[in-house]
């Protein structure tokens, strides 16, 4: 995702200092364009906005707030954009310490696999001050289709980011069983697949994924299983801290961590369907699962 968001700014006109932790990642980027820096921190000097976009709350916490974080050069009034799925109480945890240092932070949690991110069609959500909001726009403007605002509240953002995120997973599960119905009664589920996402279910995270599931394309992956377990886990921690019981989301952790039991945890999060289909007696049907399987395995 970070890489199709540089790749934007790049063709905007933006001049780019960049890290990450592999290094190699940025050979795919102009080099003209960019400045390669070996930490954080230095990637954050004498620029007036950051951006960045990692896996989870204690990745976000080291970059951010590490020895060698973005926090220990980042200039008074320069922006922090920070774009990752992560919990409410970290972003705020965030938006707190980026105030003692003068510097500002806006959440900007982004709906979109790669390919959106290629084709600048990310769906962002922020929420924040309004100045920072007006700092990042051209920003989001270079990367995105659309922006919605959230309000000041700082964590609001990613507690709409985790809302939606619950809800294609909530897709992915439901395609899942009904394909697996389908092709336990004989019947072609691509064929099934291409109809819904004609008819009753035409809208992309429907038509995307239930073709994906039929097609069992589940490499390379798009968005890793184990971060779909990240962030249904994340969904249910804010729930429960608001007494708002989930309990298809319980379901969901449930699914997500048998699979990556079954050590499919760097397949594609719609890789969850080969164990829907392996309940329905389905398992072992076919080689294409079997190999699938045999790379997730050595995946690890």
């Amino acid at each position: 995702m970070g890489l199709e968001m540089a790749k934007n700014l790049i063709a905007a006109g933006y001049h780019l200092q960049v890290y990450n932790r592999t290094a190699n990642k940025a050979n795919e980027l102009d080099a003209s364009a960019i400045t390669k820096c070996k930490t954080p921190a230095e990637a954050a000097t004498d620029v007036p906005v950051v951006m960045s976009m990692l896996a989870d709350d204690d990745v976000v916490k080291k970059t951010v707030t590490g020895e060698h974080g973005i926090l220990a050069s980042l200039e008074k009034g320069a922006l922090h954009i920070s774009m990752s799925t992560i919990s409410p109480d970290v972003a705020q945890q965030l938006a707190s310490e980026h105030h003692k240092t003068g510097s500002h932070y806006l959440a900007a949690p982004v709906f979109g696999r790669p390919e959106a991110a290629a084709a600048k069609k990310l769906w962002i959500c922020v929420s924040g001050t309004g100045a920072a909001k007006e700092k990042a726009k051209p920003i989001h403007e270079a990367i995105g289709q659309g922006v919605f605002d959230f309000g000041e509240g700082v964590a609001s953002a990613n507690v709409v980011k985790l809302c939606g995120n619950f809800l294609i997973a909530s897709a992915i599960e439901s395609l899942a069983e009904s394909l697996t119905l389908a092709e336990k009664n004989g019947i072609d589920k691509k064929a099934v697949a291409d109809m819904l996402g004609k008819t009753i279910l035409a809208c992309p995270v429907y038509q995307g994924y239930s073709k994906q599931i039929a097609e069992e394309r589940f490499e390379p992956a798009g968005f890793r299983l184990a971060l779909g377990l990240k962030d249904i886990t994340l969904a249910l921690q804010a729930a429960t801290a608001k007494s708002v019981p989930m309990p298809v989301g319980s379901l969901l952790r449930d699914r997500w961590l048998a699979s990556i039991a079954k050590g499919r945890e760097n397949l594609d999060w719609t890789a969850i369907a080969l164990s829907v289909a392996e309940d329905a007696g389905l398992k072992n049907e076919g080689t294409k699962n079997e190999s699938v399987r045999t790379a997730g395995r050595s995946a690890d």
